[in-house]
C-alpha cells in the first residue's frame, strides 16, 4: 500500500479519535437532555472537506459507531423503547445523524466560504435527524422547562433538539471559520482538495 492510501487512513483514525475525545469535552448539558460539546464534529467535517464526501462518509460512519457506544454508556437500552423503536433510534439518532457529517465536503472546491457552508449544512442535517426522531420515534411532548410545556410534538422536538443543536452548529461553524483561516490548515486542505 502506498503513502497516498495510507495517509488518509491515518488521518481518518486521528480525526475520529479527536472527535471522540472532544465529545467528552462538554461546554454545557441541558437539564432535559442534549449537550453542547467542544467542536467534536469539526475534525470529521474537516476530513470530509480535505478528502471528499466518499472518504468523509466512511470516516463519519465509523465516528457514528463511537457515538452509539457513548449512547450505550448513557443508558440508551434503559430508555424503555420497544425493539423496533430502539433500532429506529439507533439508526436515526446515531448512525445516520453522525454519518451525515461526512457531507461537509459537498462544497469543498468553493474555498473557505464553501467549507463553512458545507459544515453548517451537514450539521443541520444532523439536527433534522434528531428532530425526526423526536417526532416519529419518541412522539415527544410535555414540559420542556419550567413554565413551558406543549402537546405539539413538532414544536417540542424542534425546541428540544434546537436548544442544543443550534449552539453546537454555531460554535462548530465559528470554529471552522477560525481553523480554515489558519494559513497552514488552509494550504493543506486546498492542496489535497485540488488533487
Amino acid at each position: 500500500m502506498n503513502k497516498s492510501k495510507i495517509l488518509p487512513l491515518i488521518e481518518g483514525a486521528f480525526v475520529i479519535a479527536m472527535g471522540v475525545v472532544l465529545s467528552y469535552a462538554i461546554i454545557f448539558k441541558l437539564p432535559w437532555g442534549g449537550t453542547v460539546t467542544l467542536l467534536s464534529m469539526l475534525p470529521v467535517a474537516m476530513y470530509s472537506i480535505k478528502h471528499g464526501i466518499k472518504k468523509g462518509l466512511a470516516i463519519s460512519f465509523i465516528f457514528s459507531l463511537f457515538q452509539f457506544a457513548q449512547g450505550i454508556g448513557d443508558g440508551i437500552f434503559a430508555w424503555g423503547l420497544t425493539p423496533a423503536m430502539l433500532i429506529a433510534c439507533i439508526l436515526l439518532d446515531y448512525i445516520v445523524a453522525f454519518t451525515v457529517i461526512g457531507l461537509a465536503g459537498m462544497f469543498r472546491n468553493k474555498g473557505v466560504k464553501g467549507w463553512v457552508i458545507g459544515t453548517g449544512m451537514a450539521l443541520f442535517m444532523r439536527f433534522i435527524c434528531h428532530f425526526l426522531s423526536g417526532v416519529v420515534i419518541f412522539h415527544s411532548a410535555g414540559k420542556l422547562w419550567e413554565g413551558f410545556s406543549t402537546d405539539n410534538t413538532y414544536l417540542y422536538s424542534l425546541l428540544y433538539n434546537g436548544c442544543y443543536m443550534l449552539p453546537e452548529i454555531t460554535f462548530t461553524c465559528i470554529g471552522a471559520v477560525i481553523m480554515f483561516r489558519v494559513p497552514v490548515i488552509k494550504k493543506l486542505i486546498v492542496r489535497t482538495a485540488a488533487q
